[in-house]
């Protein structure tokens, strides 16, 4: 039986009312097609109705859709390139290869039997048609729920229209809307026909009764009626030409905007500048002005979330703010009249460079994890910004400074292919003042990094031999330690380590004299000392790790100290130590994991199923280097073939396959292959019977092996 993964949709804020008729007939729909899209004006409920069909199909067709069903939030997306590597994000996947990310999608939904759901394409429908097209064709258990205003006129594609509900359940959601808003509402005698006009008024489009109830809480039904009977007979005199649903969302919208006050109407309009969360104080820098000052935006934030114009979301960053797209383009079109727009523009800008900045600064600390997951919460808005900068010719070198200092995200973070998509980008111009030639070396040490990563040995040498020089004849110490750090890097996931021992140890001087002092210095020392025990000097490995791993431990540093850990395994695995290895292993999966270093990760699994062998438990071995081979086509090319690298993987094999014999260690793989990585990361931690108290349950098999590096 093949192992279930329950997918990504996220848990319901709010009771789904009625719509019981629409989600048999898109079931119905969804028996009979691989492709289905639900289809609809902008409130109309599209992205609700899909996401409870998604979990009603999840939940009750468990062979159909084994592994998951999985949403894509596409409506912050503006972006063409970065489509496939959102929906690769979605899905969880990580790669650090320089293969196209639809390359990759494709190969992982091969053998897979999911539901995707993707929510607001409109904006891409041309390459979301193109993506969904190819993967259909070569993924045959994958099923698409896509929901839009428009199809995407794909053959053999099913079109749902949705249309508003039925009086009856207009009614039902407004007043259930209206009683979360205020508990003590009632649907009563004397304001029922008030209120079913009301909802007939608005033509049932959820989300104008949504903005409706909200109302509800200050003003009776008739009084709301009366208003916006007002705003209907203005807005529908200068609009004969739209359809009726589209004229009642605006109404409603346009409604809600007036009864506003003139404060509430410039915020929402300066708050349609952020794409996606946002929180109080990215509100406040961004928004505040003369005309609005900074300590009324929390009250005025609280009034627009008491309207339903905002809405309130825990994320692993913290509280969050978020503004339906809807609503959004409202505001974005007044801020468009206000002749404010690239100002506002600009600020947020500014705030998501200093933001950037900031979270370098601590990703040397003990908020590491604190810092990827407040990037990854903002990261449609670091992306607005990265594109803010690089559109406009006089600001690519905030682009390029922008994309260098996200570093440690691409790197430490598994995102090495959107960081490389960046980075080639803001490099794009190399035509920038020398006053911003900073910026633009930062950049290419960065871009040479992330390339070396994804095995681009090539990109990866022009990149850092430009900076090197260009520093040097601009006389920046700084950027050509980081260059010739990165070389030897290179040289060390080449296999020459002579090399790499000469370039790191430069680097490491070089640092010193410039007083720098980061996880990329302790990753230079900690990359030295991998050379030196690759070259059989561990004593020298032992001392420089060490001194990282006390340095990490007091500055509260994690991911350099997963990769110190590693070489410190290695030594002790070498020494006959596999204890001890597998004590310092359990904790450097752990980090690595956390922090998706699908590199790290990769080389921890295969040195602890050599530890595995060597304390008498081939079969554990063989289950652990079959977890590991799936992820080896998500690592850079150069590691895979790395003959110092590759040494515990191939010596695992041999011995193992010596012990068990090659059938049943093929047998024994074949059960890793199956795993999920969570389900692995828990194996390596707690054996092959898992361990949910805390304790450690490994039985032993066998007498122990040599397995002396």
């Amino acid at each position: 039986m093949r192992h279930r993964t329950n997918g990504n949709l996220p848990s319901e804020l709010s009771g789904f009312v009625g719509r019981g008729a629409e989600l048999a007939g898109l079931g119905r729909l969804l028996e009979s097609s691989r492709l289905v899209t639900v289809t609809g004006a902008g409130g109309v409920g599209k992205s609700r109705l899909a996401l409870a069909a998604a979990g009603e199909r999840a939940d009750g067709v468990q062979e159909r859709y084994c592994d998951g069903a999985w949403l894509v939030e596409l409506a912050t997306v503006r972006d063409p390139d970065l489509l496939e590597l959102t929906v690769a994000e979605a899905l969880g996947l990580t790669d650090h290869t320089t293969r196209p990310p639809r390359t990759v999608l494709a190969e992982h939904l091969a053998g897979r039997r999911l539901l995707l759901v993707l929510d607001g394409f409109e904006q891409l429908v041309d390459e979301a048609a193109g993506l969904v097209r190819e993967l259909l064709r070569g993924c045959p258990g994958l099923r698409v729920l896509a929901a839009g205003r428009r199809p995407l006129d794909l053959d053999g594609e099913l079109v749902f229209p949705l249309a508003p509900p039925p009086p009856e359940e207009a009614l039902a959601l407004l007043a259930a809307r209206a009683r979360a808003a205020d508990p003590s509402f009632a649907v009563t005698e004397a304001n029922r026909a008030d209120l079913t006009e009301l909802c007939a008024r608005l033509d049932g489009i959820p989300l104008a009764l949504e903005l409706a109830a909200g109302r509800l809480r200050a003003l009776s039904p008739a009084q709301v009626l009366a208003r916006l009977e007002d705003r209907f007979a203005l807005l529908t005199g200068g609009s004969r030409g739209a359809l009726p649903r589209h004229r009642a969302l605006r109404t409603a919208i346009g409604w809600s905007h007036e009864l506003c006050t003139a404060a509430e109407r410039l915020l929402w309009a300066r708050l349609s500048v952020f794409a996606g969360p946002f929180d109080l104080d990215a509100a406040e820098y961004v928004c505040a002005g003369p005309d609005l000052p900074v300590e009324s935006v929390l009250d005025l934030v609280g009034e627009l979330l008491a309207q339903s114009l905002l809405f309130r979301e825990e994320t692993p960053a913290g509280v969050r703010f978020r503004m339906l797209e809807t609503v959004r383009m409202y505001g974005a079109g007044w801020l468009e009249s206000l002749g404010d727009a690239g100002r506002l523009r600009r600020r947020h800008r500014d705030w998501y460079v200093g933001l950037a900045t900031w979270c370098e600064l601590d990703w040397f600390s003990p908020r590491q994890a604190e810092v990827a997951a407040l990037v990854e919460t903002e990261l449609p808005n670091l992306r607005l910004a990265l594109e803010c900068s690089l559109d406009e010719p006089d600001e690519v070198h905030l682009g390029q400074y922008l994309a260098g200092t996200l570093w440690f995200y691409w790197a430490g973070c598994g995102r090495l292919t959107e960081g490389r998509h960046w980075l080639d980008r803001a490099l794009e111009d190399s035509d920038q003042p020398v006053e911003y030639e900073n910026s633009r070396l930062k950049a290419l040490w960065v871009l040479g990094y992330v390339a070396a990563l994804q095995g681009d040995a090539v990109a990866s040498m022009s990149a850092l031999y430009e900076c090197r020089d260009a520093a040097a004849r601009g006389g920046n110490p700084v950027a050509a330690a980081y260059a010739v750090h990165r070389l030897g890097c290179l040289a060390l996931v080449s296999d020459d380590m002579a090399r790499a021992s000469e370039l790191l140890g430069q680097a490491l001087e070089r640092y010193r004299d410039a007083g720098e002092l980061n996880s990329n210095v302790l990753m230079c020392q900690v990359e030295l000392a991998m050379a030196l025990a690759f070259q059989g000097e561990p004593a020298g490995a032992l001392t420089l790790c060490q001194e990282v791993r006390e340095i990490c431990e007091e500055r509260g540093e994690r991911w350099t100290k997963a990769y110190a850990l590693y070489v410190l395994a290695y030594a002790a695995l070498d020494a006959g130590a596999p204890d001890e290895a597998r004590r310092l292993l359990t904790e450097c999966v752990a980090i690595n994991h956390a922090f998706h270093d699908l590199v790290g990760l990769v080389l921890a699994l295969e040195l602890l199923a050599l530890v595995a062998v060597a304390e008498g438990d081939p079969a554990e071995a063989a289950v652990l280097q079959g977890a590991a081979e799936p992820m080896w086509g998500g690592v850079g090319l150069q590691l895979f073939g790395s003959g110092y690298f590759n040494a515990p993987r191939l010596m695992c094999q041999e011995r193992a396959g010596e012990l068990l014999g090659a059938e049943r260690y093929a047998a024994y793989a074949a059960e890793g292959r199956s795993l999920s990585r969570e389900a692995v990361v828990v194996r390596a931690q707690h054996g092959p019977e898992g361990a949910p108290d805390g304790k450690t349950r490994r039985p032993r098999r066998g007498r122990r092996v040599s397995t002396s590096l």
